[in-house]
Order: structure tokens, then C-alpha cells, then sequence
């Protein structure tokens, strides 16, 4: 009866469209008075005791990383790169977009923030050069998403909270789905693009944009080199790269201004104040729900109707990429992650594993109506009508629905990069 009238209330909030702090924060206080010891101070000790991790150090630091880079010119010259080097490909552009995509998103951690730095520059360019409007949407609302996938990643991060997993063998699965997924766009895009003529290999353009843009382009080989040779943990390496990147835009490159910099910091904390709050009520009501065994209680009512681990999985999938077209990542992992993560290691399925399942699920979401929230920063940032969007981003969707299928049935791809061995 009581689980019931949790779940009324939470379906009630839901219709009244209150916000996830406001849902949390009631789901917390009930479970506090019917399950806890109906102290509602105890949600404000396990807030201190939830947030009290290192790493969460790494998300302002990340988010404050990408901010920096997005004001200066490292997409910009990353671009250049990567495009010197596939103009010999059909759709050379095209794939450099989808290559400058995966390369930021290993600096950056955010989706929006990869797609908004790399589109800026490429959806121009690629109009200019005559790419079909709907493929250029398409190529860079889908390689944003690679941002939430390649190291590093703040819904990885966040997983990792809520499920006391590993961040940096999170970042070390996120290698081999990324790879995946960046070679698959990349052959969809020479595909469909191969009828528009390819240019002369022009060692001379990419000597200048390697000697302009080297500076940039050594930023994620000195992040991802530190988190996956264990030199650096999640945190450190989130300091080096903000560090860094202060270092090149402001004294290398001088696209940044010191007295620019209280803006950056300024739109990262208005982001960082909306996610903080939220993140701390989640961790308290994981620790009530921990403390009363509720994940237990699922793991044995759901094994009592489900015995097939392939089943699980295909339900899981199918709940996933439905809550991905109503919530936003971060909002679904930190709900269901503490719940679904602990009934799937029950049907052998590691929290690493599963981790990575959910958020490349998740990541399908970010171009999925009805908040998709690729489609809705593309719609503004593009100028272009929400169904010419969803319709860019159907063939993309497919492509990462097989990757995602791989993923599921080879999860060596993923756990190769953490134990060096097929899984």
C-alpha cells in the first residue's frame, strides 16, 4: 500500500509537470517518514554525506573546460585539421565533422557543448559546399551525442556516483563504443556523400593547420593518455584539462581575455547551480533506499518473473529509450540508475557493462522527441523548424540503434579497454 501511494504521488507531480528537484525531494521526505525514521533533517546529512566524493570535483571542472574551449578558437582549429586530412575521402567534410565531433567530445564531456563548438564551424562550411541540409543537421546533432560517450563524460560521472562505480574504468568502456560509433557515422557519411567530388590531398594546408592548431589537438592526447594510462583520475585529469585550456586560449592562441573569463565562469555555474541541487537529493534517497534494501527487494521480485538475462535486457533497452524521449540524461540515470544497476549485475551484466548499455541508450535519447535536447539547442542554434530535425536525425538514430545492438551482444568492445581482455 505504501509503494503504491509513492507511486500515485509521483505520477501526480508528474501531471502537475513540477520540476525533478521538486520530485525527488518529495519522493525522498516520504521515504524518509514511511520507510526511514521520520527525521526529515536526515535528507540534509545524507545530501553532505552523498556530495562529500572527489569526484565530483571533475563536473564544474569539466563543464568550466568546455566553456573555455567553446569561447576560443581549439574547435576551430581542430576543424581545420581533420579537414585537410579527409578531402581526399567522398564527403571528406562530412567525415571531418564527424572525426572534429568525437576528437572535442574527448575534451569537452558534453553533448550539447560538442555540437554547439564543431556546428558553429561546420554546418556553414558544409551548406557552402553543398551538403544536403537535412545530412548536416543529422551529422551534427549525432555527433554531439558522441560526447556523452567518449572519456570523458559527466553522465558517466554521474553513474558512477549513484552506483559507487568506477569513473575511470567508466571512461575506459566509453573508448570502445566511441570508436564504434565514430567509424560507422563516418562510413554512412562517405556513403551518402559519395557522389560530391573529392579534393587533392594538400600537404602544404595541413602543415599550416597542424602548425596552427597543434596546441589544440594535443589536448586529448594528453587527457585521455593520463586517464587511461592511470597517471591521472578523474578528477585530476578534469584540472589539467581546464588548466590547460586556460593556458592556450588565453596566452597561445589569445582568442581569450582574462577579463572574459568571469563570463565563462558565470554561464558554467548557472548550469553547475541547476545540476548540483538535484545530484544531492538523488545520492541522499540513494542512501535511504540502499539502507532499507529496495534494489535488494527488486533484484528478488523481478528474478521471480524474469529468469532470462536476454529478456532483462531487452526490457531494460525498451524502458531506456523511452524514458531518453521524456527525461533528460542526467535526470534518468540519477533516478533509475541506483534501482537498475544492482538488477543487472543479479543477471550478470557488470555495473561497468551496464553502465555503458544505459548511457548509450540515454544517448539515443538526446535526438529522440519529444526532449531530445540535441533537437531542441539545434532548433535555435540552427534556425531550422523541429520536424526538419527529427526527420535528420531518423537515419542516425538507426545507425546507433545497431551500435547500441552490437554493444549488447559483443560487450567486449567496451570491457577490453578496462581488463585488456575479451569479456
Amino acid at each position: 500500500m505504501i509503494a503504491l501511494l509513492l507511486v500515485a504521488l509521483i505520477l501526480a507531480l508528474l501531471v502537475l509537470r513540477q520540476p525533478l528537484l521538486v520530485i525527488l525531494l518529495a519522493v525522498a521526505a516520504y521515504v524518509q517518514i514511511f520507510w526511514g525514521k521520520a527525521q526529515l533533517d536526515y535528507i540534509i546529512e545524507d545530501m553532505w554525506v552523498g556530495l562529500d566524493k572527489e569526484v565530483i570535483l571533475s563536473i564544474p571542472l569539466f563543464i568550466l573546460c568546455g566553456n573555455v574551449m567553446t569561447k576560443g578558437t581549439t574547435a576551430k582549429r581542430l576543424i581545420r585539421i581533420l579537414s585537410a586530412v579527409t578531402r581526399p575521402l567522398p564527403g571528406g567534410m562530412a567525415v571531418a565533422c564527424i572525426l572534429s565531433c568525437a576528437i572535442f567530445a574527448a575534451i569537452s564531456g558534453s553533448s550539447i557543448v560538442t555540437m554547439l563548438a564543431v556546428g558553429s564551424v561546420m554546418y556553414p562550411a558544409m551548406r557552402a559546399a553543398n551538403y544536403d541540409v537535412k545530412f548536416t543537421l543529422g551529422a551534427i546533432m549525432s555527433g554531439g551525442t558522441l560526447g556523452i560517450i567518449i572519456p570523458p563524460s559527466i553522465p558517466m560521472i554521474i553513474y558512477g556516483l549513484v552506483t559507487e562505480t568506477s569513473v575511470t574504468e567508466l571512461f575506459a568502456a566509453g573508448f570502445g563504443p566511441g570508436i564504434l560509433l565514430t567509424v560507422v557515422l563516418s562510413a554512412y557519411a562517405i556513403f551518402v556523400n559519395r557522389h560530391i567530388k573529392s579534393e587533392k590531398f594538400d600537404g602544404a594546408e595541413l602543415w599550416v593547420a597542424t602548425k596552427e592548431g597543434i596546441w589544440a589537438a594535443m589536448m586529448p592526447v594528453i587527457l585521455l593518455g593520463g586517464i587511461y594510462t592511470g597517471y591521472f583520475t578523474a578528477t585530476e585529469a578534469a584540472a589539467v584539462a581546464l588548466v590547460y585550456a586556460m593556458l592556450v586560449e588565453i596566452f597561445i592562441h589569445r582568442e581569450l581575455a582574462l577579463k572574459d573569463f568571469y563570463g565563462v565562469v558565470l554561464d558554467a555555474s548557472k548550469l553547475g547551480g541547476s545540476l548540483f541541487p538535484v545530484l544531492a537529493i538523488a545520492l541522499s534517497l540513494n542512501i535511504v533506499l540502499t539502507e532499507h534494501r529496495v534494489p535488494a527487494m527488486m533484484v528478488t521480485f523481478m528474478q521471480g518473473y524474469i529468469d532470462s538475462p536476454l529478456m532483462f535486457m531487452v526490457m531494460v533497452n525498451v524502458l531506456l529509450l523511452g524514458v531518453g524521449c521524456l527525461m533528460t540524461t542526467g535526470e534518468a540515470i540519477l533516478v533509475l540508475a541506483p534501482l537498475l544497476a544492482p538488477v543487472a549485475e543479479a543477471y550478470g551484466y557488470n555495473k561497468v557493462i551496464f553502465g555503458l548499455i544505459m548511457i548509450l541508450n540515454l544517448e539515443i535519447g538526446y535526438l529522440t522527441p519529444p526532449v531530445g535536447l540535441n533537437l531542441l539547442v539545434a532548433m535555435g542554434a540552427f534556425k531550422q523548424q523541429f520536424s526538419t530535425l527529427v526527420q535528420a536525425a531518423l537515419p542516425f538514430i538507426v545507425l546507433m540503434l545497431v551500435c547500441l545492438g552490437i554493444v549488447i551482444w559483443q560487450p567486449w568492445i567496451g570491457m577490453y579497454f578496462v581488463n585488456g581482455k575479451l569479456w
